[in-house]
């Protein structure tokens, strides 16, 4: 004859599974994202790098430090608007150049590496004025030296910061989290209150289980 298991080791089984699958703390890496301006001041997560982008004249390019996830939808974008006339409305065209909107954004203090000071608070931003064939890591070399590259030319610091990384993965920091934070999940990596009425939901299964156990033996 089949042994029935107990309600209660049922509900921690249950209990357990549900646990399983709670998700856990994201990772993140701290890394220069870049950025292309759409239409209303809004930012689009760029889709080639800049040593590749070769922006049209009146382009707003945009570039965020910051420990986020690896993707469009959760990177965290520059904190200023993709306003080409805000950045270029004072400079003069001239004949034969490009003028690009570069918006540099160093983050904030939570996100840089240890023992590295974010450069300034608010977002710096610059009208670059280029060659028409120019792409948008010459136009950063011209107003925001020194740039690092690493070998594999992923941009890994503007302006010299940071002096040090490039690209690292690492636990996201709960600044990061707190604006990059996956569904389902609580800060901190705590499963979310769907998952723990679940689980309380089974526990209390468990129990009434357990009582009409014992009522059957009297």
């Amino acid at each position: 004859m089949r042994r029935r298991l107990p309600a209660a080791g049922l509900a921690l089984g249950i209990v357990l599974t549900l646990l399983a699958a709670a998700p856990a703390l994201a990772a993140g890496y701290r890394y220069w994202s870049f950025w292309d301006g759409a239409d209303g001041g809004q930012w689009s997560y760029a889709t080639q790098g800049p040593s590749l982008s070769r922006p049209a004249d009146g382009s707003v390019q945009g570039f965020r430090f910051a420990v986020s996830k690896d993707a469009a939808a959760e990177a965290a974008k520059p904190r200023a608007a993709a306003d080409f006339e805000a950045v270029c409305g004072a400079t003069a065209p001239v004949e034969g150049r490009k003028r690009v909107a570069l918006v540099i954004d160093f983050g904030v203090q939570a996100d840089a590496p240890t023992g590295e000071v974010v450069p300034q608070e608010a977002p710096r931003t610059v009208c670059a004025q280029l060659a028409p064939e120019a792409t948008t890591a010459e136009a950063l070399a011209a107003v925001a030296k020194p740039l690092r590259y690493n070998s594999a030319a992923l941009l890994c610091a503007i302006s010299g910061y940071p002096q040090h990384g490039c690209g690292e993965q690492m636990a996201e920091t709960d600044a990061a989290q707190a604006s990059a934070e996956p569904s389902g999940s609580a800060p901190g990596g705590v499963p979310a209150a769907g998952l723990l009425v679940g689980i309380a939901a089974v526990a209390f299964l468990a129990a009434a289980g357990v009582w009409q156990s014992r009522r059957r033996r009297r």
